[in-house]
């Protein structure tokens, strides 16, 4: 428990600010699956539709600090790789 109001405000503070980062964060993870599954499936023009969203979503994610930078830019590089890989073949 808290011992202060700085220390009770801090932690009313940290609460929200994690459930927004959890709805941010449900929301990429969803986008991310729904594209690998159509890049999966081989289903062209809605699979790239779907990427450039999934893409855009790890970007605001990671612009707003709720994912690393860094892990922004591995999801987006993996997504990339397997729409470029479907579309060759």
């Amino acid at each position: 428990m808290p011992k202060t109001k700085t220390a009770e405000k801090s932690a009313r503070s940290s609460a929200r600010k994690a459930q927004r980062n959890k709805a941010v964060k449900s929301g990429v993870k969803s986008k991310v699956t729904r594209a690998e599954k159509l890049v999966a499936a081989k289903k062209g023009e809605d699979a790239a539709v779907a990427v450039t969203e999934a893409i855009s979503s790890l970007d605001k994610a990671a612009k707003r600090k709720v994912i690393h930078a860094n892990t922004a830019a591995r999801k987006k590089s993996r997504l990339m790789k397997k729409l470029n890989a479907s579309n060759k073949k």
